[in-house]
């Protein structure tokens, strides 16, 4: 049996990335896989690309890392772009909108956001059963591992918000929750998997949350020492678990 981690929303904080890759390896986890938004938020955007593109097996791309390609007259996004640099930014335009694979013999996909884009917001808890069965359908940003095979885990992120909900009697949702953005409570969060990797063959199979704590009040006193523009609400973010939007419907 093998156990693979699935990070996602890592937003420049390398506090909390930090002590996540440390209890990864603590498990002994060689294979991670991250779901997106290494920037945004937080001061340490260039870092966190370069973290992550050493210690991940794949990694898809998310909003924040469309965004961010692109010419924009907003302040902290013009900030990100000039501590992320060229090589940085083409790199983030190279990320794949999804990984699929099989592990136990179950089929599953993983993605930033929703099926439909990186900008479409499901938030299972309170979107109707019609958008989360969405979220395992073939759109045409997916190509499937196999023609019509529909995924029997989808695993995302984009939300901060981690959890495990069965779809009917066969399928599995499940969020990773944040790395450096956590919503839900204020601990860096990620997935572990834990099953056969790259198996087609039926075999035991389960989806772990992990809560990791971190010194937030560093992580705070590097954005100020940056002179990070957004550095109030991500301070209030970080502390608290509050977002300015997180749950409302897309």
């Amino acid at each position: 049996m093998n156990s693979i981690a699935v990070i996602s929303d890592i937003h420049g904080n390398m506090t909390a990335l930090e002590a996540v890759i440390e209890n990864i390896n603590r498990r002994g986890i060689e294979t991670i896989i991250c779901l997106g938004d290494l920037i945004g938020k937080g001061p340490n955007p260039a870092a966190a690309v370069d973290c992550i593109r050493e210690v991940c097996e794949v990694v898809v791309f998310g909003n924040w890392d469309e965004a961010v390609q692109k010419e924009n007259e907003w302040e902290v996004m013009k900030w990100h772009q000039e501590q992320l640099g060229e090589e940085r930014l083409a790199y983030l335009g190279t990320l794949p909108f999804h990984y699929d694979f099989y592990m136990s013999g179950k089929y599953i996909r993983l993605y930033h956001a929703s099926a439909k884009s990186v900008h479409h917001r499901v938030v299972p808890m309170i979107h109707p059963m019609e958008e989360k069965k969405a979220m395992f359908e073939n759109t045409e940003w997916i190509s499937p591992l196999e023609e019509d095979r529909i995924p029997d885990v989808v695993g995302f992120g984009d939300i901060h918000a981690a959890l495990i909900e069965p779809i009917g009697d066969q399928r599995t949702l499940f969020n990773v929750g944040s790395v450096g953005n956590p919503l839900d409570m204020t601990l860096a969060t990620f997935a572990v998997l834990h099953g056969d990797y790259q198996s087609i063959k039926p075999a035991p199979f389960s989806i772990e949350i992990v809560r990791v704590p971190y010194d937030i009040e560093k992580e705070i006193q590097i954005a100020e020492q940056k002179e990070m523009p957004g550095l109030e609400p991500y301070a209030k973010e970080l502390r608290e678990a509050v977002y300015r939007g997180a749950f409302k419907e897309s």
